[in-house]
């Protein structure tokens, strides 16, 4: 027989349960990193859309403005009224895309959820 003293059964289950902390503090740091990077892609998109919204809003007002003088003696009307059209068109042509943005929703941890599932996939295939 050998010599070599067996491992108690104390120390086994310490190491089972040292190896799944392990895995779990893994995932709560990728869950963690996941939120982290979806808080910096919204924050970015609200600045990029409310800046571009501001900018595209006042060339949009100047370029009205401008027709509008432009026209003013022959076509005024016509000139407010294609303005008018412009604006309520591209409004509605960006709120349709905001609502199909927001119907697709966001991939928020979409990662840590596979990483979680290939984790069950393995124990259930360990039994």
């Amino acid at each position: 027989m050998s010599d070599a003293p067996r491992p108690r059964l104390s120390e086994s289950l310490h190491g089972i349960l040292d190896t799944g902390l392990h895995a779990v503090q893994t995932r709560l740091e990728l869950l963690s990193v996941e939120v982290q990077e979806e808080k910096l892609r919204i924050v970015s998109l609200l600045f990029n859309t409310l800046l571009s919204a501001v900018m595209l809003g006042f060339g949009l007002v100047f370029v009205a403005v401008f027709l509008t003088v432009l026209f003013w003696e022959e076509h005024r009307l016509l000139a407010l009224g294609l303005a008018c059209a412009v604006f309520l068109g591209g409004g509605l042509l960006t709120a349709t895309h905001a609502a199909r943005e927001l119907r697709r929703g966001s991939r928020l941890f979409a990662a840590s959820l596979a990483e979680l599932a290939r984790d069950r996939d393995a124990a259930q295939h360990r039994e």
